[in-house]
C-alpha cells in the first residue's frame, strides 16, 4: 500500500496542468503553510519568526527542469539577492538550490558560470549554499560540479540519498572533502536497478548513512520527519560523545512543528527547510511520496489558521 501511496503521488507531481493550477491560484493556500511565501520577501517575516524560536532556516526558491538559458539567469539572479537580502536582515538562514535551476540540463559552461556567481556571493557573506540532489540520472553531474565548488569555496554543501544504491560509495568518495552534508530518503521515482525497492532497506540504508558521516567528524544535517531515525541518531551521538555542534535536524516548513520545538528545547541544533515561490506543487507532491505519514500533517498544515 505504500509503495501505491508513493507512486501516485510522484504521477501527480509530474502533471502539467495540476502544476500550472497550483501556481496560479493554490499560492495563496500553500503561503505560510507550507511555503514561506510567493517571494523571498514575504518568506522574510516566517524566517524571523522561526529564528526566534531558536531555529535556523535553509531557504530554497522553488523551481527546476529549467530550459532556457535566460530563465536558468533569472533564477541565478533571484539566488544571489536572496543571500544579499538574508545578511541585510541578519536572518539565520541557509541557501538551498538544485542545478537543474541553474542550467545543468542547457549548458555545462552556463551552469559552472552560475553556480560560480552564487558562491562568489555566499562566500562574501559567509552564507551557506546547498546543492540539493536532484533525481539519479543527473546524481553524477551533481556530484561532480559539488567537488568542482568545494576545491574553491568553503560556502558549499550538497545532499546525498539512501534509497540509491550508490551512496555510500559517494559518502566514502566524498570524505577526503570534509563535506557538510544534508542526508535524506530520497524522493524521486527511481527504478530497482539504481534504487532501493524496499522501505525497510532504504531506512537500513539511511541508518548506516547517519552513522558513518557522523563518526567521519564531518558535519551532519539529518533531514528527516521519521521518529525512528530521530531516535536512532539521539542513541548514536550519545552512545560515540559527538556533540551538538557536529549535526543539526532538518525538517520541512509546515510540518512537525511541534517535534521541531521539542528537538530545540532538548539542546538539539534545529534547521527548517523553507521554500518559496510559485513553484511548490511539484515539491510537495514529493514529499507527500516520501512518506505516507507526511499527508496527515499536509492536511493539518493546509487547513489551520
Amino acid at each position: 500500500m505504500e509503495s501505491v501511496t508513493r507512486n501516485f503521488f510522484l504521477f501527480l507531481s509530474k502533471s502539467s496542468l495540476l502544476n500550472h493550477i497550483a501556481r496560479n491560484w493554490g499560492s495563496a493556500v500553500a503561503s505560510k503553510k507550507i511555503i514561506g511565501g510567493k517571494d523571498f520577501e514575504s518568506a522574510i517575516p516566517v524566517i524571523k519568526r522561526l529564528n526566534d524560536q531558536g531555529m535556523a532556516v535553509t531557504v530554497d526558491h522553488l523551481g527546476e527542469f529549467v530550459t532556457k538559458a535566460e530563465i536558468a539567469n533569472e533564477r541565478t539572479n533571484e539566488c544571489i539577492q536572496t543571500i544579499q537580502r538574508i545578511a541585510e536582515a541578519g536572518l539565520n538562514s541557509h541557501v538551498s538550490l538544485k542545478m537543474t535551476s541553474l542550467g545543468l540540463d542547457i549548458d555545462d559552461d552556463l551552469v559552472y558560470r552560475n553556480m560560480k556567481s552564487i558562491l562568489d556571493t555566499a562566500e562574501k557573506h559567509r552564507i551557506m549554499v546547498t546543492i540539493d540532489m536532484e533525481d539519479e540520472q543527473r546524481c553524477q553531474k551533481t556530484l561532480d560540479i559539488f567537488k568542482e565548488m568545494k576545491s574553491q569555496y568553503e560556502y558549499v554543501s550538497t545532499v546525498l540519498q539512501a534509497y540509491l544504491y550508490r551512496t555510500e560509495q559517494d559518502l566514502d568518495d566524498l570524505n577526503e572533502l570534509q563535506p557538510f552534508l544534508r542526508l535524506v530518503k530520497g524522493a524521486y521515482k527511481e527504478s530497482a536497478e539504481v534504487a532501493y525497492p524496499n522501505k525497510k532497506d532504504v531506512d537500513q540504508n539511511y541508518k548506516k548513512l547517519i552513522e558513518k558521516q557522523l563518526l567521519s567528524g564531518n558535519y551532519t544535517a539529518i533531514a528527516t520527519h521519521d521518529d525512528q531515525m530521530i531516535e536512532f541518531t539521539k542513541h548514536i551521538v550519545k552512545k560515540h560523545n559527538i556533540q551538538t555542534s557536529q549535526f543539526e535536524f532538518q525538517m520541512l516548513y509546515g510540518m512537525r512543528s511541534e517535534t521541531q520545538q521539542a528537538l530545540v528545547k532538548e539542546g538539539y541544533q534545529m534547521r527548517v527547510y523553507t521554500p518559496y515561490g510559485r513553484e511548490w506543487y511539484g515539491y510537495y507532491m514529493r514529499r507527500l511520496a516520501e512518506r505516507p505519514a507526511n499527508i496527515a500533517f499536509a492536511l493539518k498544515g493546509m487547513t489551520r489558521k
